[in-house]
């Protein structure tokens, strides 16, 4: 139908009862563009309606080179996302009714640049996702008012944010060459031997714990690397780039309380994603395969080996198949440690503020007043050298309380006010000087793996009527049919998006890849590789805005800590 056939629908049904909106679905030709219309609200106050719009790639006019390659289709569709949502609300008019009456809107990202399902690029069109509260009075239809935002309103937002003439050509350039650059840094860690790099000059402070935004304003301390561990590296658009390279293995960031220890590993936990230019840390990049730990009180653990932290618990439980509903700081984080390998994390974050201090260490005093018979807890510091050499697990903690990881580290670093100096050899002298008298307390190679498979029929989506009911709480949680998802504490999540993608992600794995015996490593690459292939859209049966690329280790944390869950286990070699 044509943008007039849209018009007179709405004239006719100007004053009846709201759903008599039902009449407007489907696709509307507007000459340069069609837009569709998926879903109608069943009130003003219900959530809004699902709108599409589509330009022919002719009329949107990018050229190829913003979009042919992974990385710089990726950015582009992230700055259009930004761009229609800037405009949504430049032009949304909040006051044409009842509810959420005249509201067109889109996501917002953050620092982030991710791939999102808001918008999609493709040789042949562009589309954008949005969401219209369709305007009423009480609960009846004010057709005028809808005219004017579906006829009148989104093709400003249209022209303003998905055309390449209309758009700042240089900031987008650069949008897409910050991308660009950081993959390239990102894709040079491993051919260098390097968990992470740290660029001169980066901003890592942020203005606070709700504002991701850099720290701006006197104090501010621009990142400097030590010279013994510079790494120079040259990347496609900003050159040659010098910084902070952390290698492979065990690396401890020390020094006094505020100055910068726990800032720059947040700075790494994000590193796993692109961010956008202005942010400051552009060229702060972490393999992407690396994942922050933490204890978690209180968490779900279903059928997990923590042998290699906790070979025998007083309860009885079995450490090898062990089950809580209220795990322990100790035990959370060692099966937190073990998921994560599960699903081939190569690197582990920790920062002994958010760790349990029993699984970190326990020194010689305490191991002479209790022997190691009495204690069946092997702490990190034992586990952590295997780790790096025998599974090529890298480690990078941040300590300030204890010095007996001296012993086993390969790298230390000491932040003062914000900078960063190598002081290994200072801190192998001093562990030489001052024997602990720890005694390792390891006692045997880490166990075989043990992999296990998830029950289908443990997880339940439906919730009344509905036969899925998914939903996300922020990044705190997911709503899965009648059960919490408490995401609380994992970390590297930082878009709602990525939250709402998880839950469906969630439903996929069990409706396509549980059943038939596959493991939670296997379960969880099959939805990533659907993803792959298919895009974000393959995690609801129609198009929708609402989803953010997320990792493997994020997709399994949510699975694991489903309260539902069940597993069987079964021996695998490693």
């Amino acid at each position: 139908m044509t943008a007039t056939a849209l018009q007179q629908i709405l004239a006719r049904i100007d004053g009846k009862g709201y759903p008599a909106y039902k009449e407007i679905r489907g696709s509307y030709d507007f000459g340069d563009y069609t837009l569709f219309i998926d879903h109608v609200q069943g009130d003003p106050f219900a959530a809004p309606s699902r709108l599409r719009v589509r330009l022919p790639m002719p009329v949107a006019g990018f050229p190829g080179d913003t979009y042919q390659k992974r990385s710089r289709r990726i950015a582009l569709r992230d700055y259009l996302a930004r761009m229609f949502a800037q405009a949504c609300r430049t032009l949304s008019h909040r006051n044409r009714g009842s509810g959420k009456s005249g509201l067109l809107a889109m996501d917002q990202p953050g620092q982030e640049i991710l791939e999102r399902s808001a918008v999609v690029v493709t040789e042949a069109y562009v589309e954008a996702r949005f969401v219209a509260g369709l305007p009423a009075q009480g609960r009846r239809v004010l057709g005028r008012q809808a005219t004017a935002m579906l006829c009148q309103d989104t093709p400003q937002v249209v022209d303003a944010a998905l055309r390449y003439a209309r758009l700042n050509a240089q900031q987008l350039q650069t949008h897409l060459d910050t991308a660009e650059d950081a993959d390239a840094l990102r894709a040079e860690l491993p051919k260098r031997g390097l968990i992470a790099f740290v660029a001169e000059g980066a901003i890592l402070p942020r203005r606070s714990g709700v504002d991701d935004r850099p720290w701006q304003g006197e104090g501010v301390v621009p990142f400097y690397s030590p010279e013994d561990l510079r790494v120079e590296i040259d990347l496609p658009h900003a050159g040659r780039v010098t910084g902070l390279g952390i290698p492979t293995g065990v690396t401890l960031i020390v020094g006094g309380g505020y100055h910068g220890k726990s800032t720059l590993l947040s700075a790494l936990e994000v590193g796993v994603y692109n961010h956008i230019p202005g942010d400051g840390r552009e060229l702060v990049v972490t393999d992407p395969k690396v994942v922050k730990i933490r204890a978690e009180d209180g968490r779900r653990v279903e059928g997990v080996d923590i042998r290699p932290f906790i070979n025998h618990l007083p309860s009885g439980s079995n450490p090898a198949t062990f089950r809580t509903d209220n795990a322990s700081g100790s035990t959370s984080q060692a099966a937190n440690i073990i998921e994560a390998l599960e699903v081939g994390a190569r690197g582990l974050l920790l920062d002994e503020d958010t760790c349990a201090t029993n699984l970190m260490i326990r020194d010689a005093r305490m191991q002479a007043l209790v022997e190691k018979a009495g204690e069946p807890i092997t702490p990190f510091i034992d586990r952590v050298r295997q780790l790096a050499d025998e599974r090529q697990v890298s480690s990078v903690l941040v300590l300030g309380g204890s010095g007996d990881y001296f012993d086993v580290a390969d790298i230390i670093i000491r932040m003062e006010h914000y900078r960063p100096r190598n002081v290994t050899v200072a801190a192998k002298a001093i562990a030489r000087q001052l024997p602990t008298g720890r005694q390792a307390e390891v006692l045997g190679p880490w166990p075989e793996p043990v992999a296990r498979v998830p029950l289908a029929e443990s997880l339940d989506p439906r919730k009344g009527k509905r036969e899925v009911s998914i939903k996300a709480r922020a990044l705190r949680a997911v709503l899965f049919g009648s059960e919490e998802i408490d995401l609380s504490a994992v970390a590297q999540l930082v878009d709602e998006g990525q939250v709402r993608a998880i839950g469906r992600a969630l439903n996929l794995a069990r409706e396509r890849y549980m059943g038939a015996g596959q493991n939670v490593a296997q379960i969880v690459a099959a939805v990533m590789e659907a993803i792959e292939q298919n895009g974000l859209d393959v995690l609801d049966r129609y198009p929708s805005g609402d989803y953010v690329i997320f990792r493997p280790y994020e997709l399994a944390a949510a699975l694991n800590r489903l309260r539902t869950l069940r597993v069987r286990q079964e021996r695998q070699s490693s």
